[in-house]
């Protein structure tokens, strides 16, 4: 076997010996050519690459000769090298570029362009120069003939769809938007089918844009063809769909009232897409006019069941983002939940309504009689899935807890964490229990169980554990009679059953009854939660000011900011403090739970 390696080896060698000794004399010269051109020593490069090409008119060979005859400044000789290849291969139109390129380098670019338009003038339905022609165009720093390469041969070819992605790219990298805009609307023209794909490229392309030139381009560019042709489907759908890529949802719902007037069969669907993602986006007042909307198209219509539900659960995401409500709105809007159970039923579909009528009661009516009649109600519907019902029990242990049933309360937790052992499901009702706990004065077991549950697949459950684990933890005191700490648990059941002065005193009395104590941060974070459940918000304000001046290092300092934020955005009507907030919090907190939401929010009020 070994003897054979050998034999093999000997006759690899052999053939190598046996090369021609020209081509070995090639490869070597070629190597010192590559050697001095790639260290700048163009004059030995030359004059090898000169024998090179002379010897067999490689194109690679031409390139390097070309380019170390500008490198030298010998432009005639590069003119002439171009000028002669071009005799003998007719079919390189780069080679205009090249001869062209000779006069640009040395700033005559009226002569350049002669040689530019030559190699234009030259195309013909053939595309098999194109791709080389629009790169050596590029290549020297002219995007604009590159776009004209590709615009002939799409003319000399009668396709209009020809080089769209090419040519997309030229006008992008150009920052002529424009142009950029017109080449999508021109494939929409002959392809909408396509409209998914574009949509996608163009938000790409948006995001990429240094500034807001290609937005208001698309923006003008849309406005122009919606008038021109009003029947047009396809751009009435891109209106609306860079609208809400905008936050412009009012304009959005406008575009869709427009395509629901003269496309009734199509109308609704785009209706309900800007109610939905209105919703999201918490522009509630767009996303409930939506829904009316599609109300008004009669109970026959697919959507009206949608629209039924959507536009309450708007007013109940309302509620919960303001905080308060009076009196007269909220009955107003039982009624409405009441009239629209009655006449949708009570069913698997209208289960988030029914949930959403008990925490209405229990929370914001304190009648939570009827909010746990309302709850058993669901349980009883048949062939519920168990997620579901799962989902519902632990909003009835919540319940109970409120009115006061803490050992019921327990069972149910315990029920659904023994059924969603390795889910989120289970952590959440494992932390209500430890929760539950906390409240009942047992710091230690809760403690125990906030720390498993601080490692969590669930970051909302986990990071929650940690604030009530850190809460304990941090607050126990040497004599394990944990007064001040059952103090405080007394008052947060007081603030979580809705009982607000009543836990405002519990609160104040804490801080009044001592100097310090590491619990006065947490202090002040639940005193401005109940002055924002009062609409109190100015006062809610200078609550947070003073938490985020006094314990900018402790655990509520990144709550509060956002807190703070939100409250100045929504209710007080000081963008400038929220901004500044939402700064604080991406800068000095950037691990925050917060940081995706309020980057979002810093962006979007940043745009406005």
């Amino acid at each position: 076997m070994k003897r054979r390696g050998i034999i093999l080896c000997l006759c690899i060698l052999a053939m190598f010996l046996c090369r021609p000794a020209a081509v070995v004399a090639q490869q070597s010269q070629e190597q010192m050519a590559a050697y001095y051109y790639d260290n700048g020593e163009f004059q030995q490069a030359a004059q090898l690459y000169e024998s090179l090409y002379k010897r067999t008119s490689n194109k690679y060979y031409y390139q390097r000769l070309y380019s170390t005859y500008l490198q030298l400044g010998e432009y005639k000789d590069a003119a002439k090298l171009a000028e002669k290849r071009q005799r003998s291969q007719p079919k390189e139109l780069s080679l205009y570029v090249d001869q062209g390129n000779v006069y640009l380098v040395q700033k005559q670019p009226k002569k350049a362009e002669k040689y530019f338009d030559r190699a234009i003038d030259a195309i013909t339905s053939n595309l098999a120069p194109i791709p080389d022609l629009a790169m050596a165009f590029s290549n020297i720093g002219r995007p604009d003939y590159a776009a004209k390469t590709y615009l002939t041969a799409r003319g000399k070819t009668r396709n209009p769809q020809l080089y769209f992605l090419e040519l997309v790219g030229i006008y992008q990298a150009m920052g002529d938007y424009e142009a950029m805009t017109q080449e999508y609307f021109g494939l929409l023209d002959h392809q909408p089918g396509i409209m998914p794909s574009v949509q996608v490229s163009m938000q790409k392309a948006m995001l990429e844009a240094p500034d807001n030139r290609l937005a208001e381009g698309i923006r003008q560019a849309l406005v122009q063809r919606v008038r021109e042709h009003p029947e047009n489907q396809t751009y009435l759908e891109m209106m609306i769909w860079f609208s809400i890529q905008q936050k412009d949802f009012a304009f959005a719902l406008t575009q869709a009232l427009a395509v629901d007037a003269r496309f009734p069969g199509k109308g609704g669907d785009q209706l309900l897409r800007v109610a939905r993602i209105a919703y999201q986006n918490e522009a509630y007042d767009v996303a409930a006019e939506a829904y009316r909307q599609m109300q008004k198209k009669g109970k026959e219509s697919p959507h009206y069941f949608d629209s039924r539900v959507g536009e309450l659960e708007v007013e109940f995401a309302r509620i919960n983002h303001n905080y308060a409500i009076d009196s007269k709105e909220f009955q107003s809007l039982v009624q409405r939940y009441e009239e629209a159970i009655s006449e949708l039923g009570k069913n698997e579909r209208t289960v988030p309504l029914m949930r959403n009528y008990a925490n209405l009661m229990a929370y914001h009516g304190n009648d939570a009689q009827a909010a746990v009649s309302m709850l058993d109600d669901v349980l009883e519907i048949p062939r519920l899935k168990p997620a579901v019902r799962d989902e519902v029990k632990l909003d009835l242990g919540d319940l109970l807890l409120f009115a006061g049933s803490m050992w019921d309360a327990s069972l149910l937790y315990m029920q659904v964490e023994k059924a969603n052992q390795n889910d989120v499901l289970g952590a959440q009702a494992k932390f209500k229990n430890a929760k539950l706990s906390y409240f009942n004065h047992d710091f230690e077991w809760a403690n125990s169980q906030l720390k498993v549950l601080r490692s969590s697949t669930s970051k909302l459950v986990a990071n929650d554990a940690m604030e009530l684990s850190l809460l304990i933890s941090d607050n126990m005191e040497d004599d394990s009679t944990y007064g001040m700490l059952e103090r405080f648990a007394d008052a947060d059941l007081l603030l979580y059953r809705n009982q607000l002065d009543a836990a405002w005193f519990g609160f104040d009395a804490i801080s009044r009854s001592v100097v310090t104590h590491p619990l006065f941060d947490e202090v002040l974070m639940r005193k401005a939660q109940i002055r924002m459940k009062q609409a109190r918000y100015t006062d809610a304000d200078a609550i947070l000011k003073q938490l985020i001046e006094m314990y900018p290092y402790d655990i509520t300092a990144d709550d509060a900011l956002m807190l703070r934020a939100e409250l100045n955005e929504d209710h007080l009507d000081n963008p400038a403090v929220a901004l500044e907030c939402y700064e604080k919090l991406l800068i000095d907190y950037p691990s925050s739970l917060y940081s995706d939401l309020a980057r979002k929010r810093y962006n979007a009020l940043k745009a406005r």
